[in-house]
């Protein structure tokens, strides 16, 4: 590295530990991932960047999906009022947050016609598959789509967080019967992980409280992520539906002995908070710091010119970037005319997880030195030789990926405590800065709500990835006989 090449100075600011909300308002955008001047509140502009980041998500998703059955589709933007009107729980679980379309034109809809720009696909889904399920060899029916849904989101909106329009994903599937239904619950889970994991981010898997299911829902499980601030974010939830849809939409199917039964539903759904806690637990004060499976670039090459060398180290680099390529990785060739501690500014910013240095002396070496965006200073950096290039390279990336999700899971692992009493809890909050999520003993929903009303905490729920066994474990806010082990967060 030629000399007089400063470390870029922090691009942030407002350092990350000291502020995690303004340090991450402000990194989405100078690392161009949105654009919020848009002007209409909560519906932001996704720049080319970002995109790319949701769409090697969607890629992941995508491919679970014909792993496992699915068959995509695309249902139309617009509910009739009616058909939204037919499941009263989605009606009080929405009706607050939709937008109405009321006009065509300059002529106001008939009365009875408002449509409803939809905050999720329920009500137009099963209206239509009565008219695909007919006997039990139509099932099971495993759909899904990927698409905007809209929802007026009230509270403070944040960047990928709490938007009105939102980048979803759901997964929409119907079963003859309960176990076959719950089995698929247990499936979606799993696909849950296998995503995660290619972000790199550990999640909590809760069963959600009576009060917090979804609206028309028998039982729902949330993933949430744990934020730098102790804050969880929820990221994917999956729905056991029973035949309450079913029913109010006449969803039956005919058995072998000409009987019909209702069926039984599942839902699976993610939006583009994932791409939030990828930046909110990956990121440093000099940017993003991309898992190498969700990164639009994994190896930027960055030439080190030298007067009277320059033709020759950028021909050496264009030989390196094609072999790269041919061997399958996202690589970028920086050739614009700036300085290199610019193209480390630029680079390092975006997140980009892996950069070779190349000039005058590493093509004497037969080599190229690198440096890794998830280490600091020396030591992430280190010389490779050209020989075997690409098998190193990989081995590096596959580190990468490893240490991002190890790193998030020992942050996961101080986050979460157990504790036995309320005042326990309390004691914790009052010598962290930072929030925990609880776990504790509970004797029932009054126990619940009273840990609500005293840590300005929301309930979870039960955890199904932990043992939660209460047996012989006092409440710990009334001091009983406890029934169920509970975890309860600071939401975002």
């Amino acid at each position: 590295m030629p000399a007089g090449l400063a470390a870029p100075v922090p691009v942030t600011q407002v350092p990350k530990d000291e502020d995690f909300m303004e340090w991450y308002n402000e990194v989405v955008e100078v690392a161009e991932l949105t654009d919020k001047r848009y002007p209409i509140k909560g519906m932001n502009i996704w720049r080319p960047y970002g995109q790319q980041i949701m769409n090697r998500i969607d890629a992941f998703t995508r491919s679970e999906m014909q792993r496992t059955g699915h068959d995509e589709v695309s249902f139309p933007l617009l509910i009739p009022e009616r058909l939204f009107l037919k499941e009263a729980e989605q009606i009080k679980g929405f009706g607050g947050e939709v937008f109405w379309v009321t006009h065509a034109g300059h002529n106001e809809l008939p009365e009875g016609e408002r449509w409803v720009v939809r905050p999720t696909s329920e009500c137009a889904m099963y209206e239509v598959f009565p008219l695909w399920i007919r006997s039990h060899s139509d099932l099971p029916l495993q759909t899904f789509q990927v698409c905007n849904v809209f929802r007026y989101e009230t509270k403070q909106t944040r960047a990928f967080m709490r938007v009105r329009e939102i980048h979803f994903f759901e997964d929409h599937s119907v079963f003859a019967d309960e176990k076959s239904a719950r089995e698929h619950v247990l499936l979606d889970l799993d696909i849950v992980e296998n995503v995660f994991r290619k972000l790199a981010l550990p999640s909590l898997k809760t069963k959600r409280p009576e009060w917090d299911r979804f609206p028309g829902a028998v039982d729902s499980i949330g993933a949430d992520v744990v934020m730098p601030s102790g804050r969880t974010l929820q990221c994917a939830t999956v729905h056991y539906y029973g035949t309450n849809f079913a029913k109010a939409y006449d969803m039956t199917y005919e058995r072998d002995d000409g009987t019909y039964e209702h069926c039984h539903q599942t839902t699976y759904g993610m939006s583009e908070r994932l791409v939030g806690a990828v930046v909110g637990c990956h990121g440093d004060d000099n940017g993003l710091i991309l898992p190498p499976e969700i990164a639009p670039v994994q190896v930027v090459i960055v030439p080190i010119l030298f007067k009277g060398e320059a033709e020759r180290i950028l021909e050496h680099c264009r030989r390196v970037r094609d072999l790269l390529a041919e061997e399958g990785f996202r690589v970028r060739l920086d050739e614009r005319d700036r300085s290199a501690g610019e193209k480390y500014y630029h680079w390092e910013l975006r997140g980009v997880p892996l950069r070779l240095e190349i000039g005058p002396k590493d093509i004497e070496k037969g080599s190229v030195f690198t440096a890794r965006r998830d280490r600091p200073g020396k030591e992430g950096k280190k010389p490779l030789p050209l020989d075997g290039l690409p098998d190193a390279l990989r081995a590096l990336l596959d580190d990468i990926q490893e240490s991002l999700r190890a790193r998030q899971q020992a942050f996961v692992e101080e986050r979460v405590r157990r504790v036995a009493t309320l005042d326990e809890a309390k004691a914790l909050l009052a010598q962290d800065s930072r929030l925990h999520v609880f776990e504790m003993p509970i004797s029932g929903d009054e126990a619940a709500r009273r840990v609500e009303q005293e840590l300005d905490f929301k309930t979870l729920g039960v955890p199904v990835d932990a043992p939660a066994d209460p047996e012989g474990r006092a409440c710990a806010v009334t001091g009983e006989p406890a029934t169920t082990m509970i975890r309860f967060a600071r939401t975002y």
